[in-house]
Order: C-alpha cells, then structure tokens, then sequence
C-alpha cells in the first residue's frame, strides 16, 4: 500500500481546551466564510476559539464567539471581531450534526482552525460530549501518571 504525503497546513489557532472539557467523537474539515481584513489577521496569526462553539440557524452552521481581531491596516474596511461566520458544509453533514445535536443532547465544538495545502481557511469541528468532573479528574490522573511513568523509564536507562 502506498504511503500517503503528511498533510502540510499552517495551524492558526488550536483549542487546547476542547479535549480537556468535552469527549470527542466524528470531526468534520468546515469552510469558513470571511471578509478579506479577517483573512489578513488569522495569516498573522492571530485568533482564539477557545470559547466558540458552532450553532445551526435556519439550516446553515455558523461559528459563534470566535475572536479575530481587527487588522489594523484595514481601517474602515475592518471586521467586527466577535461576529458569527458561516461554516461551509454539505448539506448532509449539515443535517447529520444538527440531529446529533437534537437527538443526543452533543456540542459542536472546533478543535483547529488553519489554512490547508490551497491556502484557504479551514475549521475542524468534532461532535462532542461534555464530560463530567469525574470523568476530568480520570483525565489528569491518566496524563500524571503517563509523565512519571515517562520519567521513571528515562532514569532507568
């Protein structure tokens, strides 16, 4: 079998925060729709969607809360930098999301947001359940344990 290329992408904004809070299932690659002043912040980098999460309204997905400053070179041409963005998506993956969603009581939550191989702008969103104190205090246990376990064997040699 032939061995795939790796996918080169330059990653501009990651929510670390997502695998912590929420247990991931099926992600999703998502167009995004922007104007051209946010377009010039996220290739300088700068964007956060720590806090955003991605909403249906009247059958489109929209990305709510995601932070894109303004580009100071933009003047009176610039973006508001918390306005919802339209998510790009078939229409099947649309419907298949919203009725998790609906049904399974799911979050739609964005892991990363990147510019892939063409250089146009890209969101990763995952179907994603909010895990429970517990299920968090497992998490650190396991992450913990890996590291000592990690520094144990360098000791040994």
């Amino acid at each position: 079998m032939a061995v795939k290329p790796e996918r080169r992408f330059k990653v501009v904004a990651d929510n670390r925060k997502a695998r912590f809070n929420y247990a991931i299932g099926e992600t999703f690659e998502a167009g995004i729709v922007l104007t051209g002043s946010e377009v010039k912040s996220l290739r300088a980098g700068k964007a956060t969607i720590a806090e955003s999460y991605a909403d249906a309204r009247a059958g489109e997905l929209w990305l709510i809360n995601s932070n894109i400053p303004e580009y100071l070179q933009a003047s009176r041409f610039n973006h508001a930098p918390k306005r919802p963005r339209k998510l790009l998506l078939q229409k099947r993956e649309i419907n298949r999301l919203v009725g998790a969603v609906e049904r399974e009581g799911m979050t739609i939550v964005p892991l990363k947001l990147y510019f892939n191989e063409k250089g146009r702008a890209k969101v990763e969103i995952a179907l994603a359940r909010g895990k429970k104190l517990h299920d968090k205090r497992e998490t650190l246990k396991k992450r913990s344990w890996e590291r000592e376990r990690g520094r144990l064997m360098r000791m040994k040699g």
